[in-house]
């Protein structure tokens, strides 16, 4: 990677293209963001990390997460007042001041913790890519909402023009979880709000999100939340006659398959394609980070 060591009259380094990480993020065939950012920072040298007053610096427009973990950033800023920031930010250029394209948790940190700089990577950017990195940082965020997580499929869904399934397999999820996720963005915004307050959970909004009929959307959701109905018994009731389904369709011939409801459950759980056939559960995944994260969830990873 080439570099550039001109400097302004300011003393701030001269901002260079995107370089190969960003150039790695747009075109691989599996996305993978926290590689991508780990890879600009490594291979950016020291003399290009400059220190950005916090008060210059505003949020990237584009970024899905409006609500932060308070206590989440509580402790960040506990551990940046002991040790300061580790990681430099990435920044763009604007008009006035900079906007944050990558680390936006570690700037609301460190005012929390009394900073008045923090260092930064700046780096040119274009609309579409600027919304790009602030949806993929963001996606592997384990506290980001459902709703946020599904906004944030949709709008890279559109950005890339890619089918579900090519979105699929670029994030390395199953086809089934970016259909359900997509799927809420078709409730009406109380119900997601629910969704979003922990009154209903993922499988009730999923089954909830097939119907078409708002009024019997609703009278389910009180359902739930008076007489805590479980999300099978949701699915009984939606087969009742009067329920309203959305695009309804001829009924499919059913593959036989004995497991095809455990592989649906798994898939979804897991978060990628299950496959259960002569005696063998086949479990999916893309890349070295992507079996980390299962093995994690299959608390696998820990040593013996």
């Amino acid at each position: 990677m080439e570099t550039n060591n001109e400097v302004t009259e300011s003393g701030i380094p001269k901002r260079r293209a995107l370089g190969k990480g960003l150039e790695e993020l747009f075109s691989s065939e599996v996305l993978d963001y926290s590689a991508v950012e780990e890879k600009i920072v490594n291979e950016t040298p020291k003399e290009e990390i400059t220190m950005i007053k916090i008060a210059e610096l505003r949020s990237n427009p584009y970024q899905p997460r409006k609500v932060f973990n308070e206590e989440a950033l509580n402790e960040l800023a506990s551990s940046i007042k002991e040790h300061g920031v580790f990681q430099p930010i990435i920044v763009k250029k604007s008009i006035k001041g900079y906007e944050i394209i990558a680390g936006e948790r570690r700037v609301k940190a460190s005012q929390l913790a009394g900073l008045k700089e923090i260092p930064a990577i700046i780096r040119d950017f274009n609309d579409t890519q600027m919304m790009e990195i602030a949806l993929l940082e963001n996606l592997q965020r384990e506290d980001l909402s459902a709703i946020e997580e599904a906004t944030a499929y949709k709008k890279l869904q559109e950005t890339l023009s890619l089918t579900q399934e090519q979105l699929a397999a670029r994030l390395g999820k199953s086809r089934s979880h970016i259909t359900n996720m997509l799927g809420l963005l078709n409730l009406p915004d109380k119900i997601q709000e629910e969704l979003n307050e922990k009154n209903i959970s993922m499988g009730h909004a999923r089954v909830l999100s097939k119907l078409e009929n708002e009024k019997q959307q609703q009278e389910l959701v009180n359902k739930i939340k008076e007489e805590g109905i479980s999300v099978r018994e949701l699915e009984k009731l939606t087969q009742e006659p009067q329920i309203i389904k959305t695009n309804p369709q001829k009924p499919k011939e059913k593959v036989v398959n004995e497991y095809t409801y455990l592989q649906n459950e798994l898939s979804e759980k897991l978060g990628t394609k299950v496959l259960i056939r002569k005696n063998k559960i086949e479990i999916s995944f893309v890349n070295g980070n992507d079996l980390n994260r299962l093995l994690e969830y299959m608390h696998l990873d820990e040593e013996k």
